[in-house]
């Protein structure tokens, strides 16, 4: 009897074992950045830009070049990068704490001047790597080691949805956001970033896809009951889908 493979490691991938916490998205948010990369046929011609935060080691794990950069500059490494080799594909991949926080003034820019990379940002509303605190994107009324009777909006304030700010800037021109809580989520988590990908090969512009992603550990659940609060309570505060496509902004310019 024949065999049929229907699953196979993208090589994309190393193969160096995830180090991250069960249940966390960012294996999976791997993959779907690895399988984009090798599907478009790029990856001997993509510098990625590494954050800090908890996929510092994302290094290890791309089969591709990479680049880090010190806490909140991805996006200036890559801008850097990209103008230097204007024929690589660069893109940075970043948490909410080093891209909304430390880094929010170098995403804007970017995003402004229309540089032409491409940004991961994972949002799971908290700090990781530094053990749960208080991020941007934290929601009202969320528990975190810095906000232990939750978030309190009249001294904390509100947390930023990032692609709905940064889609009214010009220079972007693909703006996305998506989530990877179940399997025809991910599917389209995978067409988005994708598209960031071919965008930034179109030469179109700066394209940003933020990924909605639990976080066990930090919430202080199992993996299925973080899934299930993502979905209770991330899912309706953020706005999700295509915010900006490459022909809106061009129509909006």
């Amino acid at each position: 009897m024949s065999e049929k493979q229907v699953f196979s490691r993208t090589k994309g991938l190393t193969g160096v074992p995830f180090h991250y916490c069960p249940g966390c998205g960012h294996g999976v948010i791997h993959r779907l950045v690895a399988e984009s990369l090798e599907e478009l046929g790029v990856l001997g011609d993509t510098i990625g830009v590494a954050p800090v935060g908890c996929a510092v080691l994302i290094s290890s794990y791309m089969n591709c070049d990479m680049q880090s950069a010190a806490h909140g500059r991805a996006c200036a490494v890559a801008t850097g990068v990209k103008r230097a080799l204007p024929d690589r594909v660069v893109f940075t991949y970043q948490g909410d704490g080093d891209l909304a926080a430390i880094g929010i003034a170098e995403v804007m820019h970017a995003a402004a001047r229309g540089e032409k990379i491409t940004v991961i940002f994972v949002n799971n509303a908290i700090y990781g790597m530094t053990g749960g605190q208080m991020a941007p994107t934290t929601l009202p009324g969320q528990k975190t080691t810095t906000s232990p009777y939750g978030r309190d909006v009249s001294s904390a304030g509100f947390p930023i949805d990032m692609p709905q700010v940064l889609a009214t800037l010009k220079g972007a021109a693909y703006v996305a956001s998506v989530s990877v809580d179940t399997p025809k989520n991910i599917i389209q988590a995978k067409k988005a970033i994708k598209k960031a990908f071919e965008v930034q090969m179109k030469r179109q512009g700066f394209a940003f896809v933020s990924v909605l992603s639990p976080c066990p550990t930090n919430w202080g659940m199992g993996p299925l009951d973080a899934v299930k609060w993502l979905q209770d309570n991330m899912l309706p505060l953020y706005t999700m889908g295509e915010l900006k496509t490459p022909e809106e902004a061009v129509a909006s310019a």
